[in-house]
């Protein structure tokens, strides 16, 4: 016909370009925001899991320091003559012992230590990492070190003074004492071994004469059984037991 014209046969080699439809870049979108929700959940998961391992491994690490302390401060008990050595009166357990820095003729005096468990939030802050929410505390006090007698009576009036939760930490004037909060704990409990058993350190059971040597109640015990029940807030949990043995064979001397 008059008004047909021929079309022009298509170039060799030529593609028809065709573009992403509504419903495929939609459906595009939607894959890529899973696979987005789906990493994000797992690194999430890789960070808490590492914050989580951290955490249990500070507090691993600061209970290992607090039993630690314990130990050490019963390896250097001391008797002045003045005061008992080893005092528990069923809320601060009291103790004199040679300070850290002693070495052979060179002594900076006798330390009076004290531990007790506080109750509720305290002012002091453990170094270096926070304690979870606990019932109470395990807390260590110490005094500067003392070298006259009346200098170690005021120390040991100041840590009994401390153990009630009210008492400040004071200042005197051979120096600053110093406490810290070590592990959260709902209680502490301790027995001293004397004779042949462990007993309530309160009582005189086991002061009778031990091997021609006559310990008396106020005398250090061969062993201390120290019973802390953690807090179940922390990583570790449940009644930890820690036995200490006196060094010295003699009974009745530090």
């Amino acid at each position: 016909m008059w008004g047909d014209r021929p079309h022009a046969p298509p170039l060799r080699g030529s593609r028809q370009v065709r573009g992403f439809t509504l419903i495929e870049l939609l459906v595009a979108i939607t894959i890529m925001s899973l696979l987005a929700l789906l990493s994000w959940r797992s690194i999430d998961g890789m960070t808490r899991t590492q914050t989580l391992t951290q955490q249990r491994a500070d507090e691993l690490m600061r209970m290992q320091a607090a039993l630690g302390q314990w130990g050490a401060d019963l390896d250097a008990l001391v008797n002045t003559g003045e005061v008992n050595a080893l005092e528990f009166d069923g809320r601060v357990l009291r103790l004199t012992r040679r300070d850290s820095s002693e070495a052979g003729l060179d002594s900076a005096g006798i330390r009076v230590v004290a531990w007790t468990r506080r109750q509720g939030s305290l002012p002091i802050e453990a170094e270096g990492a926070s304690i979870p929410a606990a019932t109470g505390y395990w807390v260590r006090w110490q005094s500067p070190p003392v070298v006259q007698r009346d200098e170690l009576a005021r120390a040991w009036q100041r840590a009994a003074d401390w153990s009630r939760e009210a008492a400040p930490i004071t200042q005197d004037n051979a120096g600053v004492d110093s406490a810290i909060a070590l592990v959260g704990i709902d209680q502490w409990q301790l027995f001293y071994h004397r004779g042949e058993t462990w007993g309530n350190p309160l009582s005189s059971v086991g002061t009778e004469s031990t091997g021609g040597v006559a310990a008396t109640a106020d005398s250090p015990p061969n062993g201390v059984r120290l019973i802390l029940t953690l807090s179940s807030g922390q990583g570790l949990s449940g009644d930890l037991v820690r036995d200490w043995v006196r060094p010295t064979l003699q009974a009745g001397r530090p």
